[in-house]
């Protein structure tokens, strides 16, 4: 079997045009779709094929790679594709579709003789576009050998939770890990928010803080971009974050677990977002503390 593939990529946002273009230039034959055009022509620049719709896309491939905003708009998308998917197919989800979602995706798979994997992605724009994106994988042991190329081309690093991709182990890690991003950011934005309400330069705390155990590269990271007016283009935006912190309290609340700070965090998100900071890298829920845009 060559390493050499046809992939489709459905989704070509902040992490699916990264992506597209890191397996367009480890030689594989990519086939890129967006439900906005536009966002996918730029990719033609790398080599990709961009296609008009789902169904042509899929056409033939090898692996079908889903990147979408969440699991009915990718159960949408590959309902659209449906037609033209070949069974026996490799299908990387990546899209952070929730436990419920996951399921929902599985059975799709199912129907359609589609070798499901579940394969979250951890990491942002950076890590996505430098191909350093850590892999999150479930699916079967029988089928590696066709999806480890696609991880290898797009991640530094696979860790493998199970050999059922229906059973969402990659979804939950995932979820898991996005908790603590997702409450990190949102601490750093509140650190700025007293800051100011405070009349403290956010300088001094850093300097109490500098060096010491708590202290850390992703709270300079964020609060850096509030302060230097770094939100755009977004490393990860507003209004994904809080689609992702809604799974996370509803992944709890299924299985008996209240998490308020997650509940809070999607509250910030999705108050910053209804400001117009919806587009804007996640750290602008920074703006949530404050009754007007700031």
């Amino acid at each position: 079997m060559t390493d050499k593939l046809t992939v489709s990529v459905l989704g070509t946002g902040i992490m699916g045009a990264a992506m597209a273009r890191n397996l367009a230039r480890a030689g594989h034959t990519v086939r890129a779709w967006n439900r906005t055009r536009a966002k996918a022509e730029p990719l033609a620049d790398d080599g990709a094929v961009v296609a008009g719709t789902p169904a042509e896309a899929v056409r033939g491939a090898d692996v079908v790679l889903t990147m979408l905003h969440d699991g009915p708009a990718t159960l949408d998308v590959m309902r659209e594709a449906a037609p033209a998917l070949r069974p026996g197919a490799a299908w990387v989800q990546s899209t952070t579709a929730g436990i419920e979602g996951i399921a929902h995706l599985a059975d799709f798979a199912r129907e359609h003789n589609l070798v499901f994997y579940d394969a979250p992605m951890l990491g942002t724009r950076q890590p996505a576009e430098a191909g350093q994106l850590t892999v999150l994988a479930a699916g079967p042991v029988e089928g590696r050998p066709t999806v480890t190329p696609v991880f290898d081309a797009v991640g530094a690093r696979t860790v493998w939770t199970g050999e059922d991709g229906g059973a969402g182990t990659a979804t939950r890690l995932k979820l898991v890990a996005n908790s603590w991003v997702l409450a990190v950011t949102n601490a750093a934005g509140e650190v700025l928010a007293l800051s100011k309400a405070l009349d403290v330069d956010p300088q001094r705390f850093f300097e109490v803080i500098d060096g010491g155990p708590l202290d850390m590269g992703y709270l300079r990271a964020k609060t850096g971009l509030v302060l230097n007016d770094g939100l755009s283009p977004a490393a990860f935006a507003v209004r994904t974050a809080a689609k992702d912190a809604r799974l996370i309290v509803e992944a709890g609340e299924r299985y008996g677990a209240r998490l308020d700070v997650a509940a809070a965090s999607a509250e910030r998100f999705e108050r910053a977002a209804a400001q117009g900071h919806g587009d804007e890298d996640m750290a602008a829920a920074y703006f949530a503390s404050f009754e007007e845009r700031k």
